[in-house]
C-alpha cells in the first residue's frame, strides 16, 4: 500500500473525528433512553425570586450518619440536568464510588456568569444556595464538594472556580474556557485544583480562543491552564501522550499536560483531545459513529475527572 494511501487515509480520519465529535451539541438529541431508578429524587430551591430545579441521585450505600462527597454536574446550552446524567453517566460511578450526584437546571437552559442575562440572575449565587440548600436535606461532606461541567456548564466551572473556590475543592470543565471579560475580576482567595478536557478542533470553544472584540469571547485552552498554573504558582510540569487505537487510528490520543508543585496541594490538568470536537469523551450517545469513536479513543472523561476530584479536598 502506497504512502499516498497512507497519508489519504489519516487525513480522512482525522477531519472524521472533528466532524463526529462536534455533533454532540445537542445532549437532548444524542442521549439514550433511561428507566427511572428509585435512587433518583428531583428537587426545588428559590432563589433570587425564582424557583429553580434540579435532579439529584443518592446512592443506594448512602447513610444519613455519615457525610458523603458531592459532584455538581452542569449541562450544556440547550441542555439540562437529566441529559447531562445520561451522557456523563456520574450515576453509575456515584453508586460504585458512595458520592451524591447533583445535575442543576439552568434557566431556559442556559447558565448566566455575571448577572446580565434573563432576569439579571446570577447564576454564581444560584450554586452557592444550592450547596447549602444540598447540604441541608443530605449529610455532605463539606470539604469534598466538587464542579464539573460540559460546554456552557464547563465555562459555569470555570467562574465558580474564580468565586468558590472556599465551597468548592476542585473544578472540571469539558469543552469549555474562562471567559474573557471574566479574567480582570478572577482573583481567587484561594489556590485552585483545575482540570481541562478539550478538542483541539471544537468547532463551539475554539481551542486557540476567540478574537476579543467577539462577544463574549472565550481565553485559549492554553492561555486558560496558564492562568490558572499561575494562580496556584505551580513550579514544574510534566506531559505524556495516551496513544490508542489500531495503527490505521493512530492519530486518536489525549494528550496530558500536568502542573504540579503548586500551592496547598493543588494542581492543573490540562487534557487535549487531538483532533477532538465537541463532546463529553466516553459519554452515552445515540449517535453509533460518535460511540464508535469513542471506542477507538479509548478515554473516558468522567473516571479520570473523578479519580482527579478524589486527590483534592479543602482545608479544615
Amino acid at each position: 500500500m502506497s504512502k499516498k494511501y497512507y497519508f489519504v487515509l489519516i487525513c480522512l480520519l482525522s477531519s472524521t473525528l472533528a466532524v463526529i465529535s462536534n455533533s454532540l451539541q445537542v445532549e437532548a438529541k444524542s442521549v439514550p433512553r433511561a428507566k427511572k431508578l428509585l435512587n433518583e429524587n428531583y428537587g426545588r430551591v428559590r432563589n433570587q425570586g425564582e424557583l429553580r430545579t434540579y435532579y439529584i441521585y443518592t446512592p443506594k450505600s448512602y447513610n444519613p450518619k455519615h457525610a458523603m462527597s458531592l459532584v455538581l454536574v452542569f449541562h450544556g446550552d440547550r441542555g439540562s440536568g437529566n441529559s447531562i446524567a445520561q451522557v456523563t453517566r456520574f450515576n453509575n460511578l456515584a453508586e460504585a464510588f458512595g458520592f451524591i450526584a447533583v445535575y442543576p437546571n439552568g434557566l431556559d437552559h442556559q447558565w448566566s456568569f455575571t448577572g446580565h442575562l434573563r432576569k439579571n440572575i446570577d447564576d454564581i449565587s444560584f450554586v452557592a444556595a444550592l450547596i447549602e440548600h444540598i447540604e441541608r436535606i443530605r449529610n455532605i461532606n463539606s470539604r469534598k464538594i466538587y464542579a464539573t461541567g460540559f460546554s456552557q456548564g464547563g465555562i459555569l466551572t470555570q467562574a465558580l472556580a474564580c468565586k468558590l473556590p472556599n465551597k468548592i475543592a476542585a473544578f472540571a470543565s469539558v469543552a469549555g474556557s474562562l471567559t474573557a471579560r471574566f479574567v480582570p475580576s478572577c482573583h481567587p482567595s484561594t489556590s485552585v485544583s483545575m482540570m481541562m478536557i478539550n478538542g483541539t478542533k471544537d468547532l463551539n470553544v475554539h481551542y486557540n480562543g476567540d478574537r476579543m472584540s467577539q462577544k463574549e469571547a472565550l481565553v485559549s485552552i492554553p492561555e486558560t491552564a496558564n492562568f490558572w498554573r499561575r494562580h496556584d504558582q505551580c513550579t514544574s510540569s510534566s506531559e505524556f501522550q495516551k496513544l490508542t487505537g489500531t495503527k490505521s487510528s493512530n492519530r486518536l490520543r489525549v494528550k496530558t499536560l500536568r502542573y504540579s508543585g503548586c500551592r496547598n496541594r493543588s494542581e492543573v490538568l490540562q487534557l487535549a483531545v487531538v483532533n477532538g470536537g465537541h463532546f463529553w469523551p466516553g459519554g452515552a450517545s445515540t449517535d453509533t459513529k460518535l460511540n464508535k469513536l469513542n471506542i477507538q479513543l479509548g478515554f473516558d472523561a468522567s473516571q479520570t475527572i473523578w479519580r482527579f476530584f478524589q486527590r483534592h479536598s479543602l482545608s479544615k
